[in-house]
């Protein structure tokens, strides 16, 4: 098979979907690997690395037009809808409950979109899982940072000093990356309360922090006292491949202290708040309703070294099961794959976005045993 890995155009996305390591397994077993020149130059991955492993590298067009699959980090931009042949296969974070652009076009192409942030295993998200571990580290340090007065924040100190009281850091989700956020809030020094729906996991979190952080139901009344309070407040708040849920709408931000910041990590999936847009790492964040809004769509890529080698190491056994076996007959034989598929043959065929759409999910079954459309 023929994979092919782009190099990102996004603003400021400096991670490459591939490392030459990944690159080496794969030539190892007679796959041709196709990356774009300069791909790995923002994670310090030279053009030569992927040459001695064993990849061709070439220019845009030609990964493209020669690939069977495309491997990416972020999902398609307009710029590059038109490189993309039918009935290619994609394999990225796709994101697509609130981009009904890139929907349409997978669909008009045929293409067999896979996307890392559904794929399930072992009752985990084992794609998402790297990447929500930095994002959710980074961002009490982004919010920190933008809690100075030079910035619109309040200008409290996170920590605190001797004598007075550090910051109250609230967060919205107990998944990976709410647990990560509260492991670095925790240990900065700021009072930490976490929000969640499903108990087991708040009593995880009871047990990994032993009282250092405060754990709660996520119910309205919680939410609103909690926002009240908070000096910084960070949202978590998944529903794999379904739009993230909007739990602060303006009037509920009004009620929160002027000058308190907000880092919404769930952006991708469409914002957990209503004044929640997509920001660059070039220009993070903007003010609204009197609250500082940090909205960054790709905050690992602020690492990309270490974002992709996490990535690369995790992408990979799946990547190799798609090109020994073709999507197919991958997806078919694997249970993780088969959550992945978002869109297949020209159809939806994940629930969550199916259900974010309005509609039904087609079967994957029947559109496999039925014949392609020529």
């Amino acid at each position: 098979m023929i994979l092919g890995v782009p190099k990102e155009i996004k603003k400021d996305e400096f991670r490459v979907a591939m490392a030459p390591e990944g690159v080496r397994e794969l030539a190892a077993k007679g796959h041709q690997v196709l990356v774009e020149q300069g791909a790995g130059d923002g994670s310090g991955f030279p053009d030569a690395g992927y040459s001695e492993a064993g990849a061709s590298v070439v220019n845009r067009a030609a990964v493209f037009n020669g690939a069977d699959v495309i491997i990416k980090v972020k999902e398609p931009l307009k710029e590059e809808f038109g490189l993309f042949r039918q009935r290619q296969a994609l394999f990225t974070f796709l994101h697509l409950a609130p981009n009904p652009e890139l929907i349409g076009m997978l669909l008009e192409k045929n293409i067999s979109a896979l996307a890392y942030e559904t794929l399930e295993a072992e009752g985990g998200l084992p794609l998402l899982a790297p990447m929500s571990e930095i994002a959710g580290r980074m961002a009490p340090l982004m919010g920190m940072f933008y809690m100075q007065r030079r910035f619109g924040g309040r200008g409290i100190f996170p920590p605190g000093v001797a004598g007075v009281k550090p910051a109250v850091c609230v967060i919205a989700g107990a998944g990976t990356a709410g647990a990560n956020a509260a492991r670095v809030a925790s240990e900065i020094g700021m009072e930490t309360l976490v929000l969640n729906k499903g108990m087991d996991r708040l009593r995880k979190l009871d047990e990994m922090f032993m009282g250092k952080v405060r754990t709660a139901a996520m119910t309205e009344g919680n939410l609103k006292d909690a926002l009240r309070d908070a000096d910084l407040a960070i949202f978590c708040v998944l529903v794999p491949g379904a739009r993230t849920p909007v739990l602060v709408n303006r009037d509920l931000l009004r009620t929160m202290k002027k000058g308190a910041v907000v880092v919404d990590i769930s952006i991708d999936q469409g914002g957990t708040l209503e004044t929640s847009r997509p920001t660059t790492h070039e220009d993070p964040v903007y003010v609204a309703e009197g609250v500082v809004h940090y909205c960054v769509a790709n905050m690992p890529g602020a690492y990309p070294r270490t974002s992709t080698i996490a990535l690369s190491d995790t992408t990979l056994p799946y990547i190799i099961m798609l090109a020994d076996n073709g999507v197919e007959a991958a997806v078919g034989n694997s249970t993780p794959l088969r959550t992945a598929l978002n869109i297949y043959r020209g159809r939806v065929v994940h629930p969550a976005l199916a259900h974010s759409l309005g509609t039904a999910p087609a079967s994957i079954d029947e559109l496999m045993s039925s014949k392609p459309a020529s």
